[in-house]
């Protein structure tokens, strides 16, 4: 399973598990997205709470599926651009739990909600480039200044949760055993509220953001495609796949 979930108390836990690391492909990525989107407009949900099992909470993409069928970007970009979408314009507040590696996708999940709690082992990152992609930028730019964003994004070196919260992208960093019971708590402490308030409240500020994220996203994911025309764009998957270092001709 790629995922399970569950609802309590106006609570809906949703759990990615997918060994080893939560890298979905573009089938399952539309199938998050579907399930994000009916969690929203079920009237037992009052708040979503979106984490994970395993070594991290997401990896991003199957680039395994990308370096067998480059053509699979088409269908990977509709799926994130439907999850992203179906979180950040949800009608429920969406609170993300994440633990160790936050990458790609898990990044565009992470900015697309509306509160982040992180265990201290969280680490953020996004190594598009270095996987023949582009992407997230949108997302991670929500979460941090540009300029981080851009020396993230150019090199490929992580942050950690208590660098991320010096930013001012994560409400509370916990420890990895309190993680599921802080991000619960927060979640019951907003489902305790009006839901109906809390959904106008959510379209307002959300209505107040600088520019359309979903825009923002939609140029990047051009650029994507545009990126996998270029021989070094499938060089850096093919690497990635064989576990070797890349070799570019520019």
């Amino acid at each position: 399973m790629t995922f399970e979930c569950s609802i309590n108390d106006g609570i809906a836990e949703m759990v990615f598990n997918k060994p080893p690391v939560n890298a979905f492909t573009s089938v399952e990525w539309a199938s998050i997205a579907a399930h994000i989107k009916r969690l929203g407009e079920d009237d037992q949900v009052r708040v979503i709470v979106l984490r994970a099992e395993g070594r991290g909470f997401c990896a991003g993409v199957d680039i395994k599926e990308l370096a067998a069928d480059s053509t699979k970007i088409v269908a990977v970009n509709k799926g994130n651009y439907d999850t992203f979408a179906a979180i950040h314009r949800n009608p429920k507040p969406v609170l993300v739990a994440l633990h160790g590696f936050v990458l790609g996708g898990g990044i565009g999940i992470a900015g697309a909600a509306d509160i982040i709690i992180a265990s201290s082992c969280s680490r953020f990152g996004v190594p598009e480039v270095d996987r023949g992609a582009l992407g997230g930028g949108a997302h991670l730019q929500r979460m941090f200044p540009v300029q981080k964003v851009r020396y993230m994004y150019f090199t490929g070196e992580f942050i950690d949760a208590a660098e991320a919260y010096r930013l001012g992208a994560v409400e509370r960093v916990v420890p990895l055993e309190e993680l599921r019971s802080t991000a619960l708590a927060m979640a019951a402490k907003i489902a305790g509220k009006s839901s109906r308030m809390i959904q106008l409240a959510k379209e307002a500020l959300t209505g107040i953001e600088d520019g359309n994220l979903e825009d923002k996203y939609r140029w990047e994911q051009g650029m994507t495609l545009e990126a996998y025309t270029d021989g070094d764009s499938q060089e850096a998957r093919d690497a990635f796949v064989d576990k070797r270092e890349a070799k570019f001709e520019g």
